[in-house]
């Protein structure tokens, strides 16, 4: 205990707080380790004082303070020493906090008010050498409390954001109830995943789940996938054969990329939805099958109902409850639990170890916007794992984000030259116009000008200002030998 009490007292602590009562505490709970403490009020006064000597091994940063917060101080505090270890400290348990805070470089975040043993062990991990911190994003992780479903098939359902935790309640109501869901989101986000966890809660989950991507066949081949087909219903049917809302009977059908379905398909799908009842290709009679619909795409739909790409009844038919999946760059909280859940399933699977996550990588992933979402993660898990090198890893990040940002200062920079043609030619076409409304006008008031400016309804002043913009002369009486009237001076 001494030896340990030794070696502490060679650490020196900044706790920076705008509460006096937080600071004397702090201080009481270091001290008696033997470490030693300043205390600080403001963030302007931490930058000053970590441009003197000597250095402070750790700064213990309170996140919400008037003038400078948190998350400025940190910042400023980096410019200052990058290699400078900052702790959070807030009394808010808000992950996107947290999030915030280490991706601007905070090397671990603490509750407040703190409990002895949490704030023991965040500062022995703190201290530590360089690299015995490698794993604070998982600690970080563990202690959000992630829901967690295993759907099978290396399939699973993941909640750590306060969306997703949101939606998950959300299904757990929905799955229970017998009516269509209309799942939205970017490709990539997870809708087959929620899709399953759908089923799997449902009544219906010892019965199939069949998944249909409408937008892999064409209009034809789709409708006999999904409602089968009579022997002799086209060349080459030689045989009946079910379709699958035959075959998920009592089960849950999904119908992925649902938006691409052509409108006669959509027109029949919307006759089974009313009364449960279709017929197959080439068949006469009706057949029967209780099956509960689920419904995904990515397309906007309110703009293909709009264009009339897409059946309205059959919108509202299907809309009985919607469950919008945020992107991931909405929910950044979640990269470190998806990014260690890919990584152990894809060692599994390949038979290779599990490669460890460091804090650079990992602010890398956290800094970067996933357009794939959860399908472009996994797959970088996956060639991380492989290639096992992590500075190729970070690497394709940057180089992924510089390239989006040319991508979209691009399109910005097409979209500004569009609307600086638009407004040129508007411009050009009102100026033409008002320029000869105002000659016409001089000619009916025989050059009046005070006549010309009632006529137009403007100001006199108004009328000299265009009439020299325009560069408009004012017409002489009777017509010159051309047979069209002069411009010279005023008339007045």
């Amino acid at each position: 205990m001494k030896t340990q009490c030794a070696a502490s007292a060679r650490k020196t602590i900044l706790v920076v707080d705008d509460e006096p009562s937080i600071l004397s505490s702090t201080r009481a709970l270091l001290e008696m380790d033997n470490y030693t403490v300043e205390t600080i009020a403001t963030g302007q006064e931490t930058v000053k004082r970590l441009q003197m000597a000597p250095a402070v091994d750790l700064i213990l940063l309170d996140i919400i303070m008037p003038g400078m917060d948190g998350f400025q101080t940190i910042e400023a505090c980096r410019k200052v020493n990058p290699q400078q270890k900052i702790v959070a400290c807030s009394c808010l348990n808000d992950t996107r906090t947290v999030v915030r805070a280490i991706q601007l470089g905070a090397l671990d975040y603490i509750r407040k008010p703190f409990h002895k043993a949490e704030f023991d062990a965040v500062l022995k991990r703190s201290l530590a050498p360089e690299g015995a911190t490698a794993t604070v994003l998982q600690e970080l992780a563990a202690s959000c409390q992630e829901q967690v479903v295993d759907l099978g098939n290396d399939l699973f359902f993941l909640a750590a954001s306060p969306a997703m935790k949101q939606i998950r309640s959300q299904l757990e109501l929905v799955a229970k109830v017998d009516v269509p869901v209309f799942l939205l989101g970017e490709s990539g986000v997870g809708k087959e995943i929620v899709a399953r966890l759908i089923h799997k809660l449902s009544p219906r989950a010892h019965h199939p789940l069949v998944k249909v991507n409408c937008a892999a066949l064409p209009v034809h081949l789709l409708e006999s996938e999904l409602f089968g087909y009579e022997a002799g219903a086209f060349t080459g049917a030689l045989h009946a054969k079910p379709g699958k809302f035959e075959g998920c009977h009592k089960g849950t059908i999904l119908l992925d990329e649902i938006g691409e379905m052509s409108p006669v398909l959509q027109a029949k799908l919307l006759h089974v939805l009313q009364d449960g009842q279709f017929a197959r290709l080439g068949g006469r009679s009706n057949i029967t099958a209780d099956v509960r619909v689920l419904a995904a795409t990515n397309i906007n739909m309110e703009a293909a109902i709009a264009n009339k790409t897409f059946r309205e009844d059959l919108y509202y038919r299907l809309n009985a409850f919607t469950i919008n999946i945020p992107p991931l760059r909405e929910r950044r909280e979640e990269i470190p639990f998806l990014f260690e859940r890919f990584m152990d399933q894809f060692s599994r699977k390949y038979a290779q170890p599990a490669q460890a996550c460091s804090r650079k990588l990992m602010d890398a992933c956290m800094q970067y916007d996933w357009p794939g979402n959860l399908r472009e993660l996994g797959n970088f898990v996956k060639r991380y794992m492989v290639l096992r090198d992590e500075d190729l890893a970070i690497s394709e990040l940057s180089q992924s984000r510089q390239h989006e940002i040319k991508t979209e200062a691009a399109d910005n920079l097409n979209s500004s030259r569009t609307e600086f043609g638009l407004k040129t030619l508007l411009r050009d076409l009102k100026d033409k116009t008002e320029s000869k409304a105002i000659e016409e006008a001089l000619m009916v008031a025989h050059g009046n000008r005070k006549a010309t400016a009632s006529r137009l309804n403007i100001s006199y002043k108004a009328l000299l200002y265009k009439i020299k913009q325009y560069r408009i002369g004012s017409p002489r009486f009777p017509n010159n030998d051309r047979g069209r009237p002069s411009y010279t001076g005023d008339l007045d």
